[in-house]
């Protein structure tokens, strides 16, 4: 089979909403090239924010791909007129299965994050010095890869945030990111969730050896029980740690049920926020029972951690 892949430039503020667009009608998934720039020796990448975001959808040419390319130009389009700025012009070129299954591999690199973590695709290799968290994954077509700038603050962070044994809620897991990191610092059990199927197998396959710590399903808030157990000391349906990278709409809408699922004393790590929305965001939280203890920005993205105020 063929696949065909539309590919646009936009800019870090434009690209999960560009993101969000293309992985609705893209079967194949979507890749996200962040321009980067190395030190002289080649290692410790470093994202260039003067450059645009790369996305690449991918869809099987079997006769419906018409129909969905049309979709993802014209949701990029609505984006370009609704106050979403540096969405550039859409392209095309259609690839073999050979191809279409490596063309995101030669974008991701080792890099370390933080003091110790060490985000490692799973088909390079890398020797840890000292007490280096090595988190390896095959990112696929999932968003979380590490590079933007929401998930290197959120992966930062949890160096903080995690002190053993933590039971947590990876809400829009994506790639699994953020649930390996927090394996790999010594947090309890997981559950991971995103609503995109090709989100949920991507995780699964990244944190199959992490066995019975972590349960990755689709799914939301609130909690549905129907789809299998939580993970083993998670049963209660509160964590001591939330993770929430997702988009500012999303964490506005679910501040409540974000706050019902801390546990007394929890932290909520929530990003994925572009600044000009971070006053929702805060009015919702405070409404919710939520207090900011910290707040974080990286460019135009603001990532905040917060407890119950109660």
């Amino acid at each position: 089979m063929n696949w065909l892949e539309l590919a646009v430039e936009a800019s870090h503020e434009a690209s999960e909403a560009a993101y969000a667009v293309m992985s609705r009608h893209a079967s194949g998934g979507v890749s996200i090239e962040e321009p980067f720039a190395q030190d002289r020796d080649g290692e410790n990448a470093r994202i260039d924010y003067s450059r645009p975001v790369t996305l690449r959808a991918y869809l099987p040419v079997d006769g419906a791909e018409a129909a969905c390319a049309r979709a993802i130009e014209d949701g990029l389009w609505l984006l370009s007129r609704i106050d979403i700025q540096g969405i550039g012009e859409v392209s095309r070129r259609e690839l073999k299965e050979e191809d279409w299954a490596n063309a995101w591999k030669a974008h991701y690199h080792t890099r370390k994050i933080g003091q110790r973590l060490v985000i490692k695709p799973s088909w390079l290799e890398y020797s840890p010095a000292g007490d280096e968290v090595v988190v390896e994954l095959d990112p696929g077509m999932a968003f979380g890869t590490g590079l933007h700038p929401t998930t290197e603050t959120c992966l930062k962070l949890l160096e903080d945030l995690v002190h053993g044994g933590e039971r947590v809620l990876d809400l829009g897991t994506g790639s699994g990111i953020l649930s390996l990191a927090a394996a790999g610092l010594g947090c309890g059990p997981i559950l991971a969730l995103d609503v995109e199927p090709i989100a949920v197998q991507t995780a699964a396959a990244n944190m199959a050896t992490l066995g019975d710590r972590v349960t990755v399903r689709r799914g939301s808030l609130p909690l549905d029980p129907h789809p299998g157990p939580l993970p083993e000391g998670a049963a209660t349906q509160r964590f001591e740690l939330v993770l929430a990278n997702i988009i500012a709409r999303v964490l506005t809408e679910l501040a409540h049920e974000l706050a019902a699922v801390l546990a007394p004393g929890g932290k909520l790590l929530a990003s994925g926020i572009i600044d000009e929305h971070e006053a929702e965001v805060l009015a919702a939280f405070q409404a919710a029972g939520l207090a900011i203890d910290r707040r974080v920005q990286a460019g135009d993205w603001v990532t905040l951690v917060a407890s119950r105020a109660d």
